[in-house]
């Protein structure tokens, strides 16, 4: 008996932190969907926004308090508190991009504009802007739309759809 294959045709992306590694992982997949010529939207909600909106965009952190899976040089685990020393947080979030730098993954507006010039459609939530007082002004101007969730959940309908929440 054969396994019938059903290819991933479209991919809807929720992006609701916004820490380096999380921002990254949402444009990461999203990106290598677009490369893959699957349809791909993004949804930027709660701190995940930090990502799409002008003065935030470039100043993601990595988090440093109660992040497990945080090591030290020589793999040594993190420990928590050393998060909560002033500088402490900078530095680590300085180091990762540095190490993103020499592989050449491009800033978070870079990889939007690649993820927007292959296709892939980027949105804000609507809630989400409500409770931050953003405005539309506010974000990266290639953000699609303002959506609320359920304008979000009527475009990930069909076969062959995947949601990935980050």
């Amino acid at each position: 008996m054969t396994k019938e294959e059903f290819p991933l045709k479209k991919v809807c992306i929720i992006c609701a932190k916004g820490t380096i590694e999380d921002v990254y992982a949402s444009l990461v997949m999203a990106n290598g969907a677009v490369m893959e010529g699957i349809e791909t939207k993004v949804f930027f909600t709660f701190f995940g926004l930090d990502a799409i909106t002008k003065k935030q965009m470039n100043n993601l952190h990595t988090g440093t308090i109660g992040n497990p899976a945080m090591r030290m040089p020589g793999g040594l685990p993190f420990p928590t508190l050393l998060g909560m020393i002033p500088g402490v947080e900078a530095g680590v979030s300085m180091m990762m991009k540095s190490q993103m730098e020499k592989l050449d993954i491009p800033p978070v507006k870079e990889f939007l504009e690649m993820i927007d010039a292959g296709g892939g459609e980027i949105y804000a939530c609507k809630l989400a802007m409500d409770m931050f007082k953003l405005k539309k002004e506010d974000l990266w101007d290639g953000v699609k739309d303002i959506l609320t969730i359920g304008q979000f959940y009527e475009m990930a309908g069909g076969l062959q759809t995947q949601i990935i929440f980050t």
